[in-house]
């Protein structure tokens, strides 16, 4: 039969984009509701009789140990079963967060959320590679860019569900570790019923990338697999330029991103004087942000420059930095209140949109052979910037410096700017 897309006939390639979308939708909803699991001990805090530096603590230890799970789990989710790391990652994630819900010594706290944060780990960079496996690469910067942008909302649904939590149980932040567990296990359900790991587990053959390069790559990517043995595709991408600046990149957005998204809801109570639950509420303006960024901007880059992804986060990077200055500048009265979360949901945009870039080139670089590596590295790094900004700004702010937290921010934005503008400065004379 004539073919019609992706290798496939006109039968077969409705199923596969069938198919691929069921697998996006119901892997975003679920990673979307993962965020429950994870960022509900920042939006707790407001309630929690913690220090600012004991909460930094507490928060810096999921990040440390979410980096270094997915440098390995990245990896080890391509050798053992992309889908079997997921929903592990989610069950385990759920029972460590119920049992958190129950403690009150600070250093058994710890080590449950480093617990946490390690099979928290063990599911986004599996979930590049599933994505990869249904998404060719003119498609990757919308596919990717989709599941980030829920992640986003799950920042959002995180909020909603503790601001829900505390006000059913009058304020008691170990309901915040209750009743946002539910929600990711209700999700794993529907997911591992209906979504299916790639195109042979439906009943067709792997697509063919239409772009000759990439294909071409692959092919290079498959053999090296194959010959150089399990631990050579981490050689492979260190040894690759371009990815080197996506670290840095990754790494910057990590402290910028979680700068933000750690501290604001502190900021709008104790600055700005709102309850717990405004300010729980106030503060889902940035992830909202986030999420819009990280859908839009990514997948702009699949039409204007899929090659080079890098010069989407220069304009990104300069754009956040402008939105966090001016943000930190103007005072909560007003028409200033407003045009503060402008901005805030602006920075978040922009700030968001970087990170759902770099998991695009993450499945470039990686193609359907070791994606899930290349994402994990990345996510490493990221996760390396979350983890010092929680313990630094978790000392400084116990002072009160909140305008050490925000010029900062906006200064790793700029640098991100900066050096992706010298990488492409560089690549175009090359």
């Amino acid at each position: 039969m004539e073919k019609f897309k992706y290798g496939y006939n006109k039968e077969q390639y409705k199923k596969f984009k069938a198919n691929s979308w069921l697998y996006l939708i119901l892997f975003s909803l679920l990673y979307c509701a993962h965020y429950c699991t994870r960022l509900n001990l920042g939006n707790a805090q407001v309630e929690m009789d913690f220090s600012e530096a004991q909460i930094g603590i507490i928060t810096s230890t999921l990040f440390w140990t979410y980096g270094i799970g997915h440098l390995v789990n990245g990896r080890l989710g391509e050798i053992f079963g992309i889908r079997r790391f997921i929903i592990l990652s989610v069950l385990l994630s759920a029972v460590t967060n119920i049992i958190m819900g129950f403690q009150s010594s600070f250093v058994v706290m710890v080590i449950l959320w480093g617990l946490n944060g390690y099979f928290q780990s063990m599911a986004w960079s599996p979930g590049v590679a599933s994505l990869t496996a249904w998404w060719p690469g003119d498609k990757r910067g919308f596919a990717t860019g989709f599941a980030n942008a829920f992640s986003g909302f799950g920042q959002v649904i995180a909020s909603l569900m503790v601001a829900l939590a505390f006000t059913l149980f009058d304020n008691n932040w170990r309901s915040a570790f209750f009743l946002p567990a539910v929600v990711p296990v209700v999700m794993l359900v529907v997911y591992a019923i209906f979504a299916k790991a790639g195109p042979k587990a439906v009943g067709l053959p792997e697509y063919k990338e239409e772009d000759d390069t990439k294909a071409e790559k692959e092919v290079e990517m498959a053999e090296i697999a194959k010959s150089k043995g399990a631990l050579y595709p981490f050689i492979h991408l260190f040894t690759n330029k371009t990815f080197l600046v996506w670290i840095f990149v990754v790494f910057a957005s990590g402290v910028a991103r979680y700068g933000l998204a750690t501290w604001i809801p502190k900021y709008f109570k104790d600055e700005m004087g709102l309850s717990s639950v405004a300010s729980l509420l106030s503060s889902t303006i940035l992830p909202i942000g986030m999420g819009i960024g990280t859908l839009l901007v990514p997948t702009l880059t699949d039409k204007f420059c899929p090659n080079n992804r890098l010069l989407a986060s220069v304009v990104s990077g300069i754009a956040a930095a402008a939105c966090i200055f001016g943000f930190s500048v103007l005072e909560p009265v007003g028409f200033q209140f407003v045009l503060m979360m402008i901005l805030l949901f602006l920075a978040g945009f922009f700030i968001y949109a970087i990170n759902g870039i770099v998991w695009a080139f993450a499945a470039d670089v990686g193609g359907r052979v070791f994606s899930s590596t290349a994402a994990g590295i990345l996510d490493f790094a990221a996760y390396m910037g979350a983890a010092i900004q929680s313990m630094v700004y978790g000392f400084i702010l116990g002072d009160g410096k909140w305008n050490v937290l925000f010029i900062s921010v906006a200064l790793f934005c700029v640098l991100i700017s900066l050096v992706s503008m010298l990488s492409c400065f560089k690549k175009k004379n090359a």
